[in-house]
Formats: C-alpha cells, structure tokens, sequence
C-alpha cells in the first residue's frame, strides 16, 4: 500500500458515488416526516454511519491491492454461504423473507455480501480456468458458483435479491469469453422460466379465459410426462449429431434442453415462490387488476413520481411520503420521493450520476491488464446496473417489484456497504490497471 496510490484514484467514480449516498441520506430523513411535519424515525442517522463507514472501507480497498484476495476469495465465498444457511435455519423475519441475522436492535444481510464474494470466487475461478480447453465445463462450474448462494436466498424467500447473481453470472462469463453459444443458451433458459412462471396468472388475472395448453402447464404429472419426452429428444438428437454431424440435430437437442429445463425451474419457482411474490410479476403490466394489493406499490409510487413535475415539490414537500401512501419508502422507494420532491430535473441529475457510474466501471474494465480484476469490475457493474434499472423501472411501473433496493440511496446498512466494497475493489483495479 502506497499513499501516492490515492492521487491515482478514479475521483469521477468516488465522487459520484458519495454524491448519490448524501442524496439517500437526505431523502432518507424527508421519508421519516408526517404529514404534520413530525421527524418519527432516525433511519437517516444510521445511513449517515453505515455511508461514512462505507465510504472508510472504499477508500481502505483502494489502497490495498485487490490481488491479495485473490486466494482467499473461496473462504470468503464459503463464509458467506454458512451465513446463508444460518439465516435460512435462524434467521429473522423481515417484510415476509428471513433474510436477516440480528442481535438485538443490530442486524446484517448476509445475502448483500454473498454478491460480493460471488463475484469474487467467479473471478478467481474463470481467471485460473482461463487456459482451460473444455469450456463447457468451465461454464457449468461458473453456474454452480452462482447458483448455489442463489438458491439459499431463495429459500429465504428473497426472489429480488436471488436474480442479482443472474447478471453478475451472464457478464462475468461473456468477459471471460466463453462462447455465445452457452450464455445465449442460458439467456434463453432464463426467459422461458419466467414467461412460463407467469402465465398461469396471466390467463387468471389479465386474460380471463381458461386454456387447456396453460393448465397444463400447472399440472405435476404433465411437467414431469414433458420433462421425460422434451429429455428423450434432447438425447435422440444428441446422439444424431454426435454420429452424422447435421446441425439441425444440434438445433433440436439445444431447444428440447431449453425447453426441458425452463418447465423444471418454472414448476420448481411456483413450489417455492409465494403467490404474491410470483403475482409482483405481472401486476405492472396492469395494477388495477390488485390495486389494494399487489398493484398498490406501483399505483402509488408512479402518483408521487408524476406529482413532482418538472422541478419538483421542494424538499421536505412531498404528499405521497408525508401521508404515508409510499410503502416502503425509505428502501425500495426512495426514487419515488426523490421524484416527487426534485422532480424530472432531479432525477436526471441521479440518472447522470448513474451512467458516470457505469461509464467509469466500464472504462477500468477495459484499462485493466489484470483479468481477475476485469473479472471483479465486471461483475460490480452489472450488479450496479441491474440494481438501478430494476428499481428505477419498478418506481415507474416499467418493472415488476421484486424488492431491490437502489444502491447508494436506499435505506439500509448491508446493502450500502457491500455496494461501497465493490466501488473500493474496482477502484484499487483502476489504481493498479498497469501493474503486472
């Protein structure tokens, strides 16, 4: 560690980032007002510690070279799963999910750092694999390290946080260059779990028609018949290939693998998904079908964010936060009353400070000679981004609510300070991008 290494630092990153953190705190503290001016809740007193200690621990990575980690990424990958197990077996019950680990009024979300390890045992994995011949393997290794801590979220159930290990997996191993083949596979994979997760409330809430085809689709002995003959196929086709070398034999074992394993993880996710959960899916594509319900979230949120206007309400001036309309306003949305209460100018001004974000994640990752730190930026930025599409989209009622939080701004200590350690990681990449 050398203190001359702090001139070096990516200023433009850090700045951006305590920018939105203070812009949290603030709308933090205007969430804890009444409609009759009353402060009720200290939940900004605890960000402003948990974004100075955050912004201490950026600073700290900054300086000390990431590549130290790099043989300890494993332990800190396996810590973080006997966390996970912990909380799934003795964790405390949060807005439905046990998710936390608490001691007394103090309490952690393991599954906020599990992004963090992940991302970091995956770089060391696909940079030690790197020469590997048998890509295929590399792949499916890459998938078990992702898939394992997603799996234990979601049996919590946390369903938001789960799908953060989607695009840190998916860009991790596009840099890392595995085919396209592989990821577009499990790109497909992806959507067709989640269109076949959602039709059968499609057909019951926006349709309104019963279909034969779509109750099947909730039938166990069904799933499993077509699991058996989408199998069947997959390895007739298989073995055609292997033996004449057509590539529509590739084609048909490639699309009987996707559908096959898509009705599994649809079937599984209505086993172990609640209702509501799976109903945050598709309620934004009509709110008023649950609007004291499901809908409410959406309704509410896109009232307070309209109100704001083109130069908002002033601060400390919003309605829909003051009245108490906003449900979970401090966290997942805090967006709606930085809307509100900023307006359009004050959201593009957060836009701006977002995309100076991923433009400098972008740029360290592209400066970087190192691959294990390409690999940690990578996945940082992807996780980065999904955060704040996912929830800016869901305040606008352009995504389905699943319960992200908006990195930086919203309330909460786990989230803030995993996000902090990966914007101190990425910036000790950049300190050292020419180091060998």
């Amino acid at each position: 560690m050398r203190l001359k290494d702090i001139t070096e630092i990516d200023f433009p990153l850090l700045i951006a980032t305590i920018v939105l953190t203070v812009f949290g705190i603030l709308f933090i503290y205007s969430s804890g007002i009444t409609s009759t001016g009353e402060l009720v809740s200290d939940e900004y007193i605890k960000q402003i510690v948990w974004g100075s200690s955050g912004l201490v621990i950026a600073l700290l990575l900054a300086l000390i070279d990431y590549r130290q980690i790099y043989h300890i990424s494993f332990y800190l990958y396996l810590g973080t799963l006997v966390l996970l197990v912990y909380t799934c077996v003795a964790g405390r019950y949060v807005s439905g999910a046990r998710a936390w680990i608490g001691i007394g009024g103090f309490g952690i979300q393991p599954s906020e750092f599990a992004k963090l390890t992940t991302i970091l045992f995956l770089a060391q994995y696909l940079d030690s694999s790197r020469r590997a011949k048998n890509e295929f393997l590399r792949l499916v290794v890459s998938c078990v390290i992702a898939f394992v801590p997603m799996a234990l979220i979601l049996l919590q159930p946390d369903f938001g946080t789960s799908l953060v290990f989607i695009p840190i997996l998916l860009s991790m191993t596009f840099i890392a260059g595995i085919a396209a083949r592989y990821i577009a596979f499990m790109v497909l994979c992806i959507a067709g779990s989640s269109i076949l997760l959602v039709l059968p409330l499609w057909q019951e809430f926006i349709l309104k028609t019963n279909l034969a085809v779509i109750n099947m689709l909730t039938s166990q002995r069904f799933s499993l018949l077509a699991v058996l003959l989408l199998i069947l196929i997959f390895v007739l086709a298989l073995v055609g290939f292997l033996t004449y070398k057509k590539r529509y034999f590739y084609g048909i074992s490639y699309g009987a693998a996707i559908a096959a394993i898509s009705l599994c993880v649809s079937f599984l996710g209505r086993k172990v998904l609640k209702e509501y959960q799976i109903m945050r899916l598709i309620v934004f594509l009509d709110p008023n079908i649950d609007p004291r319900g499901s809908g409410w979230h959406i309704i509410q949120s896109t009232i307070a964010i309209g109100s704001g206007g083109f130069y908002g309400k002033g601060f400390k001036q919003g309605t829909q936060s003051h009245y108490r309309f906003l449900p979970q306003q401090s966290t997942d949305f805090i967006f709606s009353i930085f809307a509100e209460e900023a307006g359009l100018v004050g959201g593009l001004f957060v836009f701006v400070l977002f995309l100076l974000i991923f433009f400098r994640l972008v740029k360290i990752l592209k400066s970087t000679s190192d691959p294990f730190g390409m690999y940690i930026t990578a996945g940082v930025c992807s996780v980065s981004f999904f955060h704040f599409i996912i929830n800016v989209g869901m305040t606008m009622g352009i995504m389905p609510i699943t319960g992200i939080p908006l990195l930086f701004m919203s309330y909460g200590g786990s989230a803030l300070l995993s996000a902090m350690a990966g914007i101190g990681l990425c910036l000790s990449v950049y300190v050292r991008r020419f180091q060998h």
